[in-house]
């Protein structure tokens, strides 16, 4: 029997293609080898046996795409020089499919990038419109074998995110593993009956038929997996387990042939089972918390919709189509809109990548994502916030760190030690058994293979991870990934930003020093501060008497020292006494914002800072539990005397430092090996909170979107911090007694295996418990340490 090179279906002999010195079953695939063949893509063909799909015919099927209204709906981001489009390939299965996905750059040059998305098979291309247009992209997917799936009318609608196929080959495992144990009763307790005895082989026979289904069906993704794992010699856990899964089938036939017993395919069934059951519940939860962690979940993403003249904060969820929002200098898009301003600079770097503004005139459209550079504007949304596009974007790849991933391979890397380990030893005992009895050493062999199964330790991760970023999120720590959980627990320096972090947004205790200003020029100030998202200019802007707001001529904001802005003529320059180049001595060395006026300086708003509650606490559980703990601040020394009386003496306390300087501060500290968490307000923190090990991004109903942080904590939950930092370690402690637990279970079923007693009764019992066991281990012991205060 002859198969297809590229799909791996059978050739039918009259139909059969010879080429290059391979077959193919239709003109087609012979086609996509020749396009890998051209674009030196035949790696396509290493990673799995097989791999690709028939392509199909599709004469005129995509026409539809040549009407640019029909594009323009299913595009996530247009531009004339970049379009984003989303696509839904029902093909995508296999490490191949990715590979080759993420390539198409080399087989059209007009793609620029392409992310699979796996679990949901999707692929996200950007792509250049001048280039290559979005038909010409699906016809290539096309050819290549992968169909992306286009429907109008339900082009919204999330495609079924369960794989049915898994759910059938649970249901196949369940029914053999229940109708064998049924059938096993007698063997298990011996029955001395009559039409028992007679009918033995009649059962034993019938249950190695009931098995063979769960043996060559249901097992088969163990297999695949194994056999990936080892042409590619990355040695993943599925390589015991698949193992395993033979070991017992082939002893069991052997047992059964020779009247030796029923074997251990009850066994063997019931590890399919549970295995397949535990993939289809991390699958599920998965899914769950991708629902859970969408756009309504990252609550900080607020925006100020405009209400009866008035400016309303509200969060992101409530914007709805024709509401008119404000949108201030580095704030996010939330929403596809419309432009109501005249002029607008949108960096849509965040999206693309390419941090040059777009200008935008009045009645343009602004897609979601983009940020506004300079001046305040108005905009009307056109639709209501995407449930996936804004977390798709905090998930984008710019903003990913390069952390050590440990826990994502801690099962692989347990299988790299297992694996070698459990097969010395069933050679040990093969070898010891053999001088005694050959038939016992290999029955003790075959069932210390049987009885040592990894599927403990390949659950316990996964469902612990799973359950803690669920907890987190309900305590209003959202995470980015589940790296997060991991980077936490092993922080050991904390270094906080000062203003809009330690301090809140409150706009009491501010008072005037200086030349009296006309209620024209104060009018003017707050004018200009509206524009800005500096915790100090929201609080004076809020501080400031509710005129009648006049649109600057000219906006422009330096990040952490202050803003010039021209209205009438007039030339204001608002912010840091650096900024303005004053000489003046402070006495008090308070927290203040000058303010000069064509070149003449006026005075100054100065600021008491209103400290967050338990933030003395805070640093004294943190400072207990041996933390070592830094302040940093771009004001200057004012507020020093005061944070040295509530704060620990051995905490670091640094001021007049800008951003760059935060984040070479931070870098600094990891030199020294200090694994680095950054607190701070996701303004000008930005850069630290990116060269951090883990930055959390601490939001108090701001509008600014943070993706340089790992974490975006609520800013009621700031005390709260210990207990987070805590929960992480708790989760690590989970993990690792979950493992003491499977390593107790196997040196127990060993042990049995060993000395040549393990029965089909014990291993029945054995394999199942242990894997229940684990599950309910770290679903209670998470639980357990979600509801500690700390």
């Amino acid at each position: 029997m002859l198969n297809c090179f590229h799909c791996g279906n059978e050739i039918i002999e009259k139909e059969r293609i010879f080429f290059d010195d391979k077959d193919f079953c239709c003109n087609g695939c012979k086609t996509v080898y020749e396009i890998f063949s051209e674009n030196d893509l035949q790696a396509y063909y290493d990673f799995e046996k097989m791999p690709g799909a028939t392509p199909s015919q599709v004469s005129g099927k995509f026409d539809f795409l040549n009407n640019t209204d029909i594009v323009t709906r299913l595009l996530d981001f247009e531009e004339d020089n970049l379009h984003i489009v989303r696509l839904y390939i029902p093909q995508i299965h296999c490490s191949s499919c990715i590979w080759i996905l993420e390539n198409l750059n080399k087989l059209n040059k007009g793609v620029l990038t392409s992310q699979v998305n796996f679990s949901q098979k999707k692929v996200s291309i950007s792509f250049l419109p001048e280039t290559v247009s979005l038909k010409e992209i699906v016809l290539l997917l096309t050819r290549i074998g992968y169909e992306p799936y286009i429907s109008l009318e339900n082009y919204n609608e999330k495609p079924k995110m369960v794989d049915r196929s898994l759910i059938y080959k649970i249901g196949v495992a369940f029914f053999g593993f229940g109708n064998i144990m049924l059938l096993s009763f007698p063997e298990y307790f011996n029955v001395d009956d009559y039409w028992m005895q007679e009918y033995k082989n009649f059962f034993r026979y019938l249950i190695l038929g009931l098995s063979l289904p769960v043996f060559l069906y249901s097992a088969t993704p163990y297999y695949k997996s194994a056999w990936n794992s080892i042409k590619t010699r990355t040695y993943n856990i599925d390589i015991p387990m698949a193992l395993g899964i033979i070991v017992m089938f082939v002893r069991s036939v052997v047992d059964i042939f020779f009247q030796d017993g029923q074997g251990f395919l009850d066994s063997m069934c019931a590890l399919v089972f549970f295995m397949l059951s535990g993939k289809l519940i991390q699958q599920t939860t998965f899914n769950f918390l991708s629902f859970e962690r969408d756009y309504k979940s990252y609550f900080p993403i607020a925006v100020t919709k405009i209400i009866d003249r008035k400016e309303v904060p509200v969060q992101v969820y409530e914007v709805e189509k024709g509401d008119e929002l404000l949108i201030r200098n580095q704030e996010l898009i939330p929403v596809d809109s419309v432009l109501l301003s005249e002029t607008a600079f949108i960096d849509y770097s965040f999206v693309t990548g390419e941090a040059i503004p777009v200008e935008k005139k009045s009645g343009d459209k602004i897609f979601a994502g983009g940020k506004q550079v300079g001046n305040v504007i108005r905009i009307q949304s056109i639709s209501t916030v995407s449930q996936s596009y804004l977390t798709q974007l905090w998930s984008n790849e710019v903003f990913q760190k390069k952390t050590d991933q440990k826990y994502k391979t801690i099962t692989d890397r347990a299988s790299r030690i297992f694996t070698p380990v459990l097969l010395s030893i069933s050679i040990a005992g093969f070898i010891f058994w053999s001088f005694i009895n050959l038939n016992t050493a290999f029955n003790v062999f075959t069932a210390v293979l049987i009885i040592a199964c990894p599927c403990a330790l390949a659950l316990t991760a996964p469902y612990t991870w799973g359950n803690v970023i669920r907890i987190m999120g309900r305590k209003k720590l959202y995470l980015k990934n589940t790296v997060v959980i991991e980077q936490l627990s092993k922080a050991n320096t904390i270094v906080f930003d000062k203003t809009g972090t330690l301090t809140s947004h409150t706009s009491e205790q501010i008072f005037y020093e200086g030349v009296t200003l006309s209620s024209e020029e104060t009018a003017h100030i707050r004018s200009i501060v509206r524009g800005s998202n500096h915790p100090l200019s929201r609080r004076l802007y809020n501080f400031l008497p509710q005129n009648l707001i006049v649109k600057p001529d000219s906006f422009e904001e330096m990040t952490g020292n202050g803003m010039i802005g021209i209205i009438d003529g007039k030339v204001y320059k608002i912010g840091s006494q650096s900024f303005i180049n004053v000489h003046k001595k402070q006495s008090d060395q308070k927290t203040r914002v000058f303010i000069q006026i064509d070149n003449v300086y006026k005075g100054c708003f100065v600021f008491n800072n209103h400290y967050r509650e338990g933030v003395a606490d805070l640093f004294r559980i943190l400072e207990a539990r041996h933390y070592d703990l830094h302040v940093l601040s771009g004001d200057n020394e004012g507020e020093k005397r005061h944070l040295v009386r509530i704060l620990p003496p051995s905490t670091h306390l640094v001021f007049n430092q800008k951003p760059e300087e935060k984040l070479l501060y931070i870098a600094n500290l990891q030199q020294q090996g200090k694994n680095v968490l950054m607190v701070g307000d996701g303004l000008n923190d930005a850069g630290a909170l990116a060269q951090s090990n883990i930055g959390i991004s601490i939001s108090e109903n701001v509008n600014v979107f943070t993706p340089a942080s790992d974490a975006i904590l609520d800013a009621t939950q700031f005390k709260n911090i210990p207990v987070f930092l805590q929960y992480a370690k708790n989760a690590m402690k989970t993990i690792r007694m979950s493992y003491c637990l499977a390593i107790a279970y196997n040196v127990v079923g060993i042990s049995f295996a060993l000395t040549n007693h393990l029965s089909p009764l014990v291993a029945a019992v054995i394999m199942p418990l242990s894997t229940a066991s684990i599950i309910s281990f770290v679903t209670i012991m998470s639980n357990y340490f979600g509801k500690k205060k700390s």
